[in-house]
């Protein structure tokens, strides 16, 4: 990283750059210039030529190395990060991380209780309650917060659906056991390509035919612009 050698051997990547570097997902599309760097000795949050300098004081052994890039590893990433962002981007960085093994669940009480003290932690700190790694993108994450803050949180993620040998036939992203209602977050990706689709046409078929009277909802990215929607579509599709 050219930050990096400009900066000198005690500068490393840290915040929303090393969340990216380390594939955490939910952050806002990167600008492609924007950069944080972390200088310990620095003594204050400063700008040079599109990169953000921070004078953040971490740990030796909060400092890894990715594809020969300096940076801060999974857990102090997560800490920093959540601290510079918003809520719905908190907690999709908070399910991704576990998600992906970055960041192991019994390790989450320690990020939280390494955070305190430090600025927009108490926001943080309500957040996490919200957060579960069963989600397995960005848009999972954004609906179920619109579900949970109307009233209607799912009752699981990635439910399992079996067939009458009991066999998997399907997983969902969502499960409403009130509404027997299945919900699938359909993004940009493997949903898109044509041998994916014929197997959701599979899954679902099967899925009828064994569970009869269970209903299905897709949310997409254009979705989230409307909450009432998706509210609406889980509250009234079981009527």
């Amino acid at each position: 990283m050219a930050a990096q050698l400009a900066l000198g051997p005690e500068a490393f990547a840290g915040g929303e750059t090393a969340a990216l570097l380390w594939g955490m997902q939910g952050l806002p599309r990167w600008d492609g210039r924007t950069v944080h760097m972390v200088i310990p000795a620095l003594g204050a949050q400063r700008h040079h030529h599109r990169v953000t300098l921070h004078s953040w004081q971490v740990r030796p052994e909060e400092i890894s190395t990715r594809a020969g890039i300096r940076l801060t590893d999974p857990g102090r990433t997560l800490r920093d990060t959540l601290l510079r962002v918003d809520r719905e981007s908190a907690v999709c960085l908070m399910d991704s991380a576990p998600h992906q093994g970055l960041v192991l669940e019994e390790e989450v009480p320690g990020l939280e209780l390494a955070n305190r003290g430090r600025r927009g932690c108490v926001n943080v700190r309500r957040w996490w309650p919200l957060a579960d790694g069963r989600s397995e993108s960005p848009l999972e994450t954004r609906v179920r917060l619109i579900c949970v803050d109307g009233g209607v949180p799912p009752t699981s993620l990635q439910h399992r659906f079996r067939d009458g040998h009991g066999r998997t036939i399907g997983i969902a992203d969502f499960w409403w056991e009130e509404y027997q209602l299945v919900g699938e977050a359909d993004g940009h990706g493997p949903h898109g390509l044509p041998q994916a689709l014929l197997r959701d046409r599979e899954r679902q078929n099967a899925l009828q035919r064994w569970h009869p009277g269970v209903r299905i909802v897709r949310f997409t990215w254009q979705d989230l612009k409307r909450p009432q929607y998706i509210l609406a579509s889980v509250t009234g599709a079981g009527g």
